[in-house]
């Protein structure tokens, strides 16, 4: 047990900034939960209706994004600077690019909004929240390849700087224009999206200040020449891309199935989702910082060629990340009646969230280990069948669970969320097997 136990401070020197930055666009979102929640249930349900739509775009632009991390992680281990550089400037590119198209994508998506059985007063409230936060994924995608590249080099604590700042200026101007406070108009639901692309502009231009100032990213911001844009480092980021983006499009589409079908319930039952919701990724976020932590950690040992080492690191940060989440559903638990009543005055949602969060703290394992096994199989560049587990796990098991037990004659909320339990365990039993099949031919070979 040593073996694996003495990485675990190493493992929260690299995770710990992760975890906090993470941590900080939940928190973006949590401000805008709950000082919406006290405008109403219906307020709340257009922002977790808009962030739905939100959401998926998200998990596509960042997935591709962490495609960055394990090449620039290797590059590091094996001591190429000019390696690191190539990678760092074709993700600035590929993540603008990103950003754009995600922006205009979510504008052409507004439609869909009307055609998914949800509340009409919600879709109403939710079109124009869509509309601004959708401006905000440029700013947020590139500031997400800065931050993949510095995670890459270990420099984890610059993205969390700017992150949690970038909370500070989100919750001053979500206070001045969801509630018209001195000069600013009352804009309510529409005033927390403001107030987002406001603060993602603002940690985008915090990030690029504070990397561009230290001395050890100098060699990385040297711009050579046009020739040194090469079509064959998109082709590597976009071969990593790709099926990392997937693997976070299934995860993410479930949780906003998951989303849907509370709404087809109504407008209570897609409230208490919301806050359920909000709370499960807040601790997630923990696993997350771990599993970017077995992308570097693993990468690094795979660009010294040292695999023995690479399996023993990653099984530290799996049972490290079971340890942590085992805490969390203890305290979802106790907590389930304490914590729904901060989001909003409402005895029928403030139930249906407590009954959500027993169902919570019991996928709080499966997830950590879920998510800390595919940064390490991404740390490898193991990416494929990783992808077509996640396919099999959240869509062939988990969403018919959660359709069927979803319904008002059934489980309802609850059932849905049986559902998302179901998927995260069946991703976490063969995802550990891939790992553990891949990291042994490794050394055998």
């Amino acid at each position: 047990m040593n073996r694996y136990t003495k990485e675990f401070k190493t493992n929260l020197s690299i995770a710990y900034p992760i975890m906090l930055g993470q941590l900080g666009h939940i928190l973006v979102a949590l401000a805008d939960n709950l000082m919406v929640g006290q405008l109403g249930p219906a307020q709340l349900a257009a922002v977790s209706l808009g962030n739905s739509l939100v959401f998926i775009a998200l998990s596509l632009g960042i997935g591709f994004s962490f495609a960055i991390t394990p090449l620039v992680a290797e590059a590091d281990g094996a001591g190429n600077v000019a390696k690191c550089r190539l990678h760092f400037h074709h993700g600035v590119i590929m993540c603008t690019v990103n950003g754009l198209f995600l922006f205009l994508a979510l504008l052409l998506a507004k439609p869909i909004l009307y055609r998914l059985n949800q509340p009409e007063e919600v879709v109403v409230l939710a079109i124009p929240y869509l509309e601004v936060v959708a401006f905000s994924m440029i700013p947020l995608m590139i500031f997400q390849a800065f931050k993949q590249f510095a995670d890459g080099l270990s420099q984890t604590r610059y993205a969390m700087y700017a992150t949690l700042l970038a909370n500070v200026v989100n919750v001053i101007f979500n206070y001045f224009l969801i509630y018209g406070v001195w000069v600013f108009p009352r804009l309510e639901v529409e005033g927390a999206a403001w107030g987002t692309l406001i603060s993602r502009f603002f940690m985008l231009g915090l990030l690029v200040f504070m990397l561009s100032r230290k001395r050890k990213f100098n060699a990385y911001f040297q711009i050579t020449d046009i020739a040194h844009i090469k079509w064959s480092e998109f082709k590597e980021l976009f071969r990593l891309g790709f099926p990392t983006a997937l693997q976070m499009f299934f995860e993410i589409a479930i949780f906003t199935a998951a989303i849907f079908l509370s709404g087809v319930l109504g407008t209570n039952a897609q409230a208490a989702n919301q806050i359920a919701l909000n709370l499960a990724s807040m601790t997630f976020m923990i696993a997350v910082g771990l599993g970017v932590t077995a992308t570097i950690r693993v990468g690094n040992q795979k660009g010294m060629n040292d695999f023995p080492n690479l399996r023993r690191i990653a099984f530290s940060i799996f049972l490290q990340v079971f340890l942590i989440e085992a805490v969390f559903a203890i305290g979802f638990i106790i907590l389930k009646d304490i914590l729904p009543p901060f989001y909003v005055d409402n005895p029928e949602v403030i139930v249906l969230a407590s009954q959500l969060l027993v169902v919570a703290a019991l996928f709080q394992l499966s997830d950590g280990v879920q998510v800390t096994i595919l940064g390490a199989l991404r740390g490898m560049q193991d990416v494929n069948i990783p992808t077509v587990i996640c396919f099999i796990a959240y869509w062939l098991i988990g969403f018919p669970v959660s359709w069927y037990l979803g319904k008002a004659g059934a489980l309802g909320s609850q059932g849905i969320w049986v559902g998302l339990l179901a998927g995260l365990t069946a991703s976490a039993i063969m995802l550990y097997f891939r790992f553990n099949h891949i990291s042994r031919r490794l050394i055998n070979s």
